[in-house]
């Protein structure tokens, strides 16, 4: 089924829900995914995080429903999930600029976030091979740097070349690269790490739990070959696979020339 039809049906599953309880097992359902991966597919090509869009379109319906009806602002913040009229009031003051009791006495100017629509075409996608492998627990062990979702490109590669003039002739040359994020849907606060196989005392410890993995190979070990690789992941073969994502950072294995995009798989 085309991926933009399915994301339309979710849209409108969401628009109907606005006013009670929206259900991440049900959006899930639709796209035939678990809940973490169809919030990751959402994010990507959305733009937005699916719990901010929601967030944004419940305030903008609650400005037209606190015009158009004589309810309560106290019912108005219950019927859009708040638990009080004080938490409501601030939420909606951030996002409309003015105070729900400045639309009571007639004083607004009122933000509106429309609902998504998706076209629903069909484009031609090339193949794009991949292996899918299962890897015992293991450890690492290395250094990692703060940056965001935002810089990593420029950051990653930087710092690699970094760790691996100052380390490579003492410890050999890096065995692995990983992204790690504190909330992949609602913080910018990224960390890339460099890790070694072999035991290092000064590096810290990283721990990879058992998995399965989906393997991309690129044929290279150069920094934009691997960011264009990860590109078309996300933005080809992701959005149109059923495949289960799991919670924890995606790999790359540097080794004889060669770079292994790891992703973790149920």
């Amino acid at each position: 089924m085309n991926i933009y039809h399915q994301l339309n049906t979710m849209i409108t599953y969401i628009e109907s829900h606005l006013d009670s309880e929206i259900s991440y097992t049900a959006l899930a359902k639709i796209l035939g995914v678990n809940e973490y991966t169809m919030q990751r597919l959402f994010s990507l090509l959305c733009n937005i995080s699916l719990a901010d869009y929601i967030r944004k379109r419940k305030l903008s319906q609650a400005g037209y429903d606190l015009y158009h009806s004589n309810a309560t602002i106290t019912t108005i913040a219950f019927q859009y999930g708040y638990e009080n009229a004080t938490s409501f009031s601030r939420a909606f003051k951030k996002f409309h600029g003015l105070k729900p009791s400045q639309i009571k006495k007639g004083n607004y100017t009122l933000k509106n976030f429309p609902k998504l629509v998706f076209e629903e075409k069909e484009y031609q996608q090339n193949d794009m091979p991949y292996e899918i492998i299962e890897l015992d627990e293991m450890t690492l062990y290395g250094k990692g740097m703060k940056t965001s979702e935002s810089k990593i490109k420029k950051d990653a590669p930087t710092f690699w070349k970094f760790m691996d003039k100052k380390y490579s002739h003492q410890y050999g040359t890096i065995d692995y690269g990983m992204v790690t994020y504190e909330d992949r849907f609602h913080s910018e606060h990224f960390e890339y790490w460099v890790l070694w196989k072999q035991k290092i005392e000064e590096f810290e410890p990283v721990t990879i739990p058992k998995s399965k993995w989906l393997i991309f190979h690129v044929l290279s070990t150069n920094s934009k070959d691997i960011q264009r690789v990860s590109s078309d992941f996300y933005y080809r073969f992701f959005p149109s696979s059923k495949y289960n994502l799991r919670d924890i950072p995606e790999l790359e294995y540097y080794h004889d020339g060669v770079t292994d995009f790891l992703v973790p798989i149920e």
